[in-house]
């Protein structure tokens, strides 16, 4: 990496973001680390570890535009808000286009080119829009988070059962610490190491929701299995524990889709691009059990 660098990432207050930084500090020790943050005071603590924050939301390209002023190099965490984000998305490529960004990564979806899940659709978009712009690109298409289940272990653990829809799908995941670390490798290294390229990134040893449920029984001892639903009948049990019913239909269609193999990926390219092994789901499931 060349000193003096500016390495930016979006979202950077949010819990991907948050780790990003975090793995940049270590790697990136002689580069200058951006934050864009919606709110400064959020990002208080990344500003005491020498992080420099600049206020921008992926609404505001007038606000984006100001924020990646010499910024080589752009990690665009992709948007939450389902439905905007290839406007907001739009908006930080154009801003990177007019700030001269030397390589720009995005965090897409597995295999978001062939994908079906109903998330695919706007990451394709996005891809379709970072390529058209001309600049050195990384698309980093991450697979399922192993928190997106392990965050849900306290009422498995409270009802004896783990509820989806997956069927005996497998699913790869990875810890967010590894697509973090991932991202971080990409901003790190000297840009034409992976300049316009497709990472497919996922854990590498897929696991089903029963084999989930029954590592959780293993480690606390307690009984646990796993209760395949309909995918009406899981959004509905989502819906009855509080999530918004756009999420909850998410979360249900995801399942649905992993059942046919959407999050499924045996290729390894995450461990081999963070030069370990992703994070085995047994240790997910510890470190969610350790924190209650």
């Amino acid at each position: 990496m060349t000193t003096g660098e500016t390495l930016a990432v979006t979202g950077a207050t949010g819990q991907l973001g948050r780790l990003v930084i975090t793995a940049l500090l270590r790697r990136a020790p002689r580069a200058q680390i951006v934050g864009i943050v919606r709110n400064a005071e959020a990002g208080r603590d990344l500003a005491e570890q020498g992080v420099e924050l600049r206020v921008a939301d992926y609404g505001n390209p007038v606000a984006l535009a100001s924020a990646l002023v010499g910024v080589d190099k752009l990690l665009l965490i992709s948007s939450s808000e389902i439905g905007q984000r290839v406007a907001q998305h739009r908006n930080v490529v154009d801003a990177a286009v007019a700030t001269g960004v030397k390589l720009l990564a995005y965090t897409s979806l597995l295999h978001a080119d062939t994908s079906p899940m109903d998330l695919a659709p706007e990451h394709r978009q996005t891809e379709s829009i970072i390529r058209a712009a001309g600049v050195p690109y990384v698309l980093l298409r991450n697979g399922w988070y192993s928190e997106n289940y392990t965050a849900g272990i306290g009422a498995a653990l409270e009802h004896g059962v783990v509820l989806g829809a997956a069927g005996d799908g497998r699913l790869c995941t990875a810890t967010r610490e590894d697509y973090a670390e991932a991202a971080a490798v990409v901003l790190a290294d000297a840009p034409a190491q992976h300049a316009n390229k497709v990472y497919e990134l996922a854990g590498d040893v897929g696991h089903t929701l029963a084999e989930y449920a029954a590592e959780i029984a293993r480690q606390s001892g307690k009984p646990v299995s796993y209760q395949n639903l309909p995918q009406a009948d899981y959004k509905a049990a989502l819906i009855s524990v509080g999530l918004p019913e756009a999420i909850a239909e998410l979360l249900a269609e995801s399942d649905a889709k992993a059942a046919e193999g959407a999050l499924f990926d045996a290729s390894k390219t995450l461990s081999r691009l963070i030069g370990r092994p992703t994070t085995p789901l047994a240790d997910a499931v510890a470190a969610a059990l350790a924190t209650g």
